[in-house]
């Protein structure tokens, strides 16, 4: 029997639904299980990121709170309990943490004459260069701080001299260990006017430049503590 224009159209309305069906579920059939696997990788991988931020924010606060009471422990001369929390932090993923560990254990270490022992460990945290240059410098200050009898003045000067100009937050005790390698050098030319530009800069360490105003004098270069014209006027 032949179909009327009306029910042609329905019928190729109900066919061409069909094929739309058999369309999708075909790619479903071919392509819904990769998809799926997508969306879920997707899915894992943003509650992973979500995760791991709140995993890491987390141990950075507890790290936080190791480290503040290790370096409390150092205050009360209870080395040995804070020795405990810092060996912990060595291997943090925080630089700062791990950095802050290592500097605090070495300085434990310079507390009980283990001037070796200290030197050792300052020297590598100055050559670790997955700390930041802070880290390093006064970890190299240390280093030499710790050496400083026992090593020749030129390789005082050759380690701190990069570090003992003024401007450089480090200049106070590098330019004091400098100048003093000077004097061992029988250089109180260029002692002189290195501990006066110490004694003279406000961002020095004021027991460091009372030390220098001092040196500066007894080389015969005068020179004014600032501090000392401040409270002046």
């Amino acid at each position: 029997m032949a179909l009327t224009p009306q029910s042609s159209d329905a019928f190729f309305r109900e066919v061409d639904e069909e094929l739309r069906r058999e369309q999708i579920t075909g790619f479903w059939k071919n392509y819904g299980k990769w998809i799926a696997m997508i969306v879920a990788a997707g899915l894992l991988s943003f509650g992973g990121y979500l995760w791991w931020t709140h995993h890491s924010q987390q141990r950075a606060g507890v790290e936080g709170e190791q480290l503040a009471a290790a370096l409390d422990d150092l205050t009360r001369n209870q080395p040995d309990k804070a020795k405990v929390a810092l060996d912990a932090l060595v291997d943090s993923k925080s630089a700062g943490y791990r950095a802050a560990a290592r500097l605090s254990l070495a300085d434990v270490a310079m507390q009980k004459d283990d001037l070796k022992g200290a030197a050792a460990a300052f020297k590598a945290i100055a050559e670790d260069e997955t700390l930041g240059k802070p880290y390093r410098d006064v970890a190299l200050i240390r280093q030499t701080a710790a050496e400083y009898d026992t090593v020749a003045p030129d390789v005082v000067i050759a380690r701190l001299k990069p570090l003992a100009v003024p401007g450089n937050p480090w200049f106070g005790s590098a330019g004091e260990m400098v100048a003093m390698a000077y004097m061992k050098q029988n250089k109180p030319q260029l002692a002189g006017p290195l501990f006066a530009a110490i004694g003279s800069d406000p961002g020095v360490p004021r027991t460091i430049r009372s030390r220098a105003v001092q040196m500066a004098g007894i080389l015969g270069i005068e020179t004014a503590d600032p501090s000392n014209e401040s409270a002046a006027k």
